[in-house]
């Protein structure tokens, strides 16, 4: 599973603001559909880290259910929404829901989340403090200068009550957004100086690529994303379908077998070095902050 920077990262090159990680479907879908048995159907996933152990795991968890998991590997995050929409896939796991609005938006389709995975929490770190309350009045915290990790690290300090954003923030917030009143003041730097920055300034949104070079660790943060935050939704992970095959049991219960195999979940949490937080969020809630994000790339187009 991509780390939550490099999906922003790709997004990055197709936003048009510039916004914290691609063989044929089956053919028993149409039975299933229709309420027909799983039994012996393959479901071709795209991913693009397939030698994680626990998409083994995932694959044998499914098997035991009569559902014949086919991963399909990919080498760039480009690759499995167009996979998925020209009908090479059955569904993808790759990508938070960002990810989708921005792909949807730009191609004009309608491919839908139908499951959550994992968020990646960004987080704020400091060398001065200990927790966000010991963090003075009028102090300066650094966040990323690029939109998307701007944006996502804002929200982060809002949702620690260190800033307020103007009409409660967005994926597409900046500085300019912090309202005068917030507690701290807020600068604005090269997402690879935030944690070098950390001497000089009362705390920094760091990057999860950057933590090891500034000997930090996920657990050193005093704050991060709050997957239960309305505001972090958009950065969680998820399986993906056609809008048509939202509704399909199959798939559906993939997503049932991905949530509630504790040896998958383990695996996760493992291959991303212990920073996945896992989450269960309904799907409706998924599908509306689809429709907000895909709203507000339109709007800033």
């Amino acid at each position: 599973m991509p780390t939550p920077r490099k999906l922003i990262a790709t997004a990055a090159l197709v936003l048009p603001l510039a916004l914290v990680f691609a063989g044929c479907a089956s053919g028993g879908t149409d039975a299933d559909s229709a309420g027909g048995s799983a039994e012996n159907e393959v479901v071709r996933i795209g991913v693009v880290n397939s030698g994680d152990e626990y998409w083994e795991t995932f694959t044998e968890a499914a098997a035991e259910e009569g559902i014949e998991v086919e991963l399909v590997n990919f080498t760039e995050y480009t690759q499995p929404n167009p996979a998925l929409s020209a009908d090479e896939l059955d569904l993808n796991q790759f990508q938070h829901v960002i990810y989708l609005a921005t792909y949807n938006v730009q191609s004009d389709d309608d491919l839908q989340p139908i499951g959550s995975t994992a968020i990646y929490p960004l987080g704020l770190y400091s060398t001065q403090y200990d927790s966000v309350d010991d963090i003075p009045e009028g102090s300066t915290v650094a966040v990323p200068n690029d939109e998307s990790n701007q944006a996502r690290g804002l929200l982060v300090l809002q949702s620690a009550g260190l800033i307020e954003l103007e009409d409660g923030g967005s994926a597409f917030s900046t500085v300019a957004d912090v309202l005068p009143d917030s507690k701290v003041k807020v600068e604005a730097i090269d997402a690879s100086f935030t944690a070098t920055s950390l001497p000089d300034v009362a705390a920094a949104i760091v990057n999860n690529d950057f933590l090891t070079d500034a000997n930090l660790t996920a657990d050193d943060a005093i704050a991060q994303d709050d997957p239960s935050d309305p505001s972090a939704i958009p950065y969680i992970n998820i399986f993906a379908a056609k809008a048509e095959d939202a509704d399909n049991p199959t798939y559906l219960k993939l997503v049932e077998i991905y949530q509630n195999t504790q040896d998958v979940l383990d695996g996760v949490v493992e291959a991303s070095g212990g920073t996945a937080v896992l989450v269960k969020t309904p799907v409706d809630d998924l599908v509306a902050s689809l429709t907000d994000v895909e709203d507000d790339i339109r709007a800033n187009s």
